[in-house]
């Protein structure tokens, strides 16, 4: 791997106490398998919450070189910043336009996504105002969360008072159970969308996040939203991922230290070390998007789930002991060879050798939450293949 960030941004990584390596040339090569995966239908790239803590500058940027040329960002903010990375891409913005952002739509060329009554009514005033400028229509098929409902969808589909300026160039929705390949809601919802479709004819139309990609071809329509699959998380529940990992977690030890049989460990005594044990304290904690409730013991979860996380040090596997706290976690490295590990080392959180949904399942959640998580305090480094 060849390192491409600044020498002054190196010195930063280095001496990190929690850190992300960003593999740019597997993010890239995750997009290009989606697209492949996407057969004639366009792909585009969701890099919503900071490109799922990656950095939407750096993978935007890198998303945009491979080909991308449509994305969804959360929050007209997140287009703003993309779009100094992407200058003649589509970026739609999937909470829509509010009174207030209008001048910031149209001076960094974003597409609002309109999702309600409330919304369509501002945008047709917008549009008797400013005039022609496209947007994106985002129909409820079954998922209730955003969305306008069916009959209303249909209802302005059929409209001829409508304005002439209101042109979508999208109709979207959104999988409920697209990770989930035996869940009946998903031909419900793809028989919704295809009412929904034909009543837009002429005008693109999307329903396939990454999970409905793997469906096939009748959820694919014009264009394909791949996420969590670019960024190398599970898409599909109970099948092996076949996606590239991006992102590797590290976390240093400020400590290496001795603790006899009997003893206790973390907060509430919530580990009792049945054997002389080696533990390494490192600088993550929950601050930092390394969750509590993976935790080994003192946690609810433990009750359902009695796996808690772990970590990962030249080709050994390492338990948490006991509770995470705030800045700090503590790894079981008894079973390592003596003075392999040091302090000033690094422990894998998750990444290249423990998948990122094996460490969200030990914490109760999916890999989305883990990876959109860890960058809050974490420095980043961008690494790319020669």
């Amino acid at each position: 791997m060849t390192e491409i960030s600044a020498a002054s941004e190196e010195d930063s990584f280095a001496s990190a106490g929690v850190r992300l390596t960003v593999d740019l040339t597997a993010l890239t090569e995750n997009w290009h398998d989606m697209a492949r995966r996407s057969k004639r239908a366009r792909t585009s790239a969701v890099v919503k919450a900071d490109a799922y803590g990656m950095g939407i500058e750096d993978a935007g940027e890198a998303l945009y070189l491979a080909g991308a040329r449509d994305f969804f960002v959360a929050t007209v903010d997140e287009g703003v910043t993309l779009r100094l990375y992407a200058p003649d891409a589509r970026i739609f913005v999937l909470a829509g336009i509010w009174s207030g952002t209008e001048r910031r739509f149209f001076d960094n060329d974003l597409v609002p996504v309109i999702s309600s009554e409330e919304q369509l009514a501002f945008w047709m005033a917008v549009l008797s105002e400013y005039g022609d400028y496209p947007c994106a229509l985002h129909v409820d098929t079954g998922f209730n969360r955003l969305g306008l409902q069916i009959d209303e969808a249909l209802a302005l589909a059929d409209d001829v008072s409508r304005p002439a300026s209101f042109a979508p160039v999208l109709v979207m929705s959104h999988l409920a159970c697209g990770d989930d390949p035996s869940s009946q809601m998903n031909k419900q919802q793809l028989e919704s969308f295809r009412k929904v479709s034909a009543a837009y004819e002429g005008i693109e139309s999307s329903l396939a996040a990454s999970g409905g990609i793997f469906l096939g071809e009748d959820y694919h329509f014009d264009l394909t939203r791949p996420g969590i699959a670019i960024y190398g998380g599970e898409a599909v529940s109970g099948v092996p991922n076949p996606m590239r990992p991006v992102a590797t977690a590290e976390a240093r030890v400020i400590q290496v230290r001795t603790v006899r049989a009997g003893e206790s460990v973390s907060y509430g005594r919530a580990l009792k070390l049945d054997r002389d044990s080696r533990l390494a304290i490192v600088s993550a904690g929950y601050a930092d998007g390394y969750m509590r409730s993976q935790s080994s013991g003192g946690v609810p979860l433990r009750q359902i789930v009695p796996q808690g996380g772990q970590g990962f040090f030249e080709g050994y596997t390492v338990p948490v002991a006991g509770r995470i706290t705030m800045d700090l976690s503590i790894f079981d490295v008894t079973d390592l060879p003596e003075n392999l590990l040091r302090a000033g080392d690094y422990i894998e959180l998750f990444g290249r050798n423990i998948p990122v949904d094996d460490v969200a399942r030990a914490a109760g959640t999916i890999g989305y939450e883990m990876l959109a998580s860890v960058g809050l305090r974490h420095e980043r480094k961008y690494v790319s293949e020669d």
